[in-house]
């Protein structure tokens, strides 16, 4: 399905938005990966695809919100050893909401990242 928008041809896309979420798991194999490539693919297809951008901008939420939870649980490691816990369900939960996040666009639901602080809105 294409919509002209001021010009623009905006299409359906749930395939992108899709790998766009996935693509969130390069963390895993790159290490940095996972916030590179989700953020040219939102930058390059936000007034292309219809729901990229807010798509998109829940993923980098996201991905900036995981960071700072590891940025914070660090120094809790070394002050009450709490944040080997807290590093190991921020792994798990940086694995298993990106999947059900994928699983809903191609379902055309709107993103869920419960744990995400909104730095774009």
């Amino acid at each position: 399905m294409e919509i002209v928008n001021k010009g623009t041809i905006v299409r359906e896309d749930k395939q992108l938005l899709v790998i766009a979420h996935l693509s969130q798991l390069l963390d895993y194999v790159t290490g940095f990966g996972g916030f590179i490539v989700p953020l040219i693919l939102w930058l390059v297809n936000k007034d292309r695809v219809l729901g990229m951008d807010a798509h998109g901008k829940s993923i980098i939420n996201f991905q900036i919100s995981i960071f700072l939870y590891c940025l914070l649980s660090i120094p809790a490691i070394f002050l009450f050893g709490l944040g080997i816990i807290t590093l190991i369900s921020i792994g798990i939960l940086a694995f298993v909401l990106p999947i059900v996040n994928a699983v809903k666009a191609s379902n055309g639901e709107k993103p869920n990242y419960y744990i995400s602080i909104p730095f774009l809105s």
